[in-house]
């Protein structure tokens, strides 16, 4: 059996107000190392709301989310911090890269926060990473100076600059076009091969999530169905 990375038990998220929102609800679910799992489901069925539960950056109101073997619930919020950083990779549908600093300068922030490796070792590792996305010639570009898709695979480089356990993605590929969409899909699936990491990306293109090995259909904050998918081909891994 594939090692236990995260697991959800019970969450529900509710927003307090004078009409309460309930966000997601009765949520059970197991990642383990190796999965490719497609949230899908309809505009407004908590997909996303699960995404940033998952990646712990909103608390559920009720349930226990378990990240890598530690139970979130009673961690400090600089506890949870430093788990997200250590464990966790996001890529969001605008890529949020910061428009003042270089390709190189963007992926080396979130090693700089975490502060384990030596200023040698991060450049070396935020070069390795930028050349094996196909991003050598934007080492020393900043944002503007990058198409759309590159942008994207810098943001991908960023969230992997901590060796994450867990990539997260929330419609990464919303203002792509279909070539670039293809593009990160096999990055997706190339990690989700290496080194006992597993990614969860947030679609609503179908076509997409098909390429997936795993798929979770939410409706009205439920999952309804979680299913493994035959994919007709695997994705080359990313070096």
């Amino acid at each position: 059996m594939n090692d236990l990375l995260l697991e959800a038990r019970g969450v529900k998220r509710v927003l307090p107000g004078p009409l309460p929102v309930t966000l997601v609800q009765e949520i059970d679910l197991r990642v383990e190392a190796g999965d490719f799992l497609a949230i899908t489901g309809p505009s407004g069925s908590g997909k996303s709301s699960l995404l940033y539960l998952l990646g712990l950056l909103d608390e559920p109101t009720e349930g226990e989310i378990t990240l890598m073997g530690h139970e979130t619930a009673g961690l400090s919020r600089s506890a949870r911090a430093r788990l997200r950083l250590s464990s966790l990779g996001f890529i969001f549908q605008f890529h949020f890269l910061l428009p003042e600093f270089t390709a190189m300068g963007n992926v080396l922030i979130p090693m700089r926060k975490l502060d384990v490796l030596s200023d040698r070792e991060m450049q070396r590792r935020a070069e390795e990473i930028l050349v094996g996305l196909g991003l050598q010639d934007c080492l020393k570009k900043t944002p503007d100076k990058m198409s759309g898709g590159q942008r994207q695979r810098a943001a991908i480089a960023r969230a992997l600059a901590n060796n994450p356990h867990l990539i997260l993605a929330d419609e990464p590929t919303g203002n792509l076009d279909s070539k670039n969409a293809r593009i990160v899909f096999d990055i997706f699936s190339g990690l989700a091969q290496q080194d006992g990491r597993a990614v969860i990306v947030v679609t609503h293109d179908l076509d997409l999530a098909a390429r997936a090995t795993r798929r979770v259909h939410l409706v009205d904050g439920r999952i309804v169905s979680d299913q493994p998918q035959l994919i007709a081909a695997a994705a080359q891994p990313v070096h």
